[in-house]
């Protein structure tokens, strides 16, 4: 799909790829707790699944400097 995302020097730092999945988990547990709109729902899980398959499973795992804070 949208290969860019693990191009852009954004997302290199690993604690950004995480952060990013981590607040689309709290959006989903808060839309699973107010339980209100299934749409809400099916599309937080559903960036949920898209950002850990893009960013952990598929990610290219030869760049050792992705980890790396960048230096000033």
């Amino acid at each position: 799909m949208f290969k860019d995302e693990q191009k852009h020097p954004f997302y290199k730092p690993l604690w950004v790829r995480v952060s990013m999945v981590v607040t689309i988990v709290l959006w989903l547990g808060f839309e699973l707790y107010k339980g209100d709109s299934g749409l809400w729902i099916a599309l937080a899980a559903g960036m949920l699944g898209y950002a850990v398959y893009t960013f952990f499973i598929t990610w290219p795992k030869d760049r050792p400097e992705d980890d790396e804070a960048p230096r000033a």
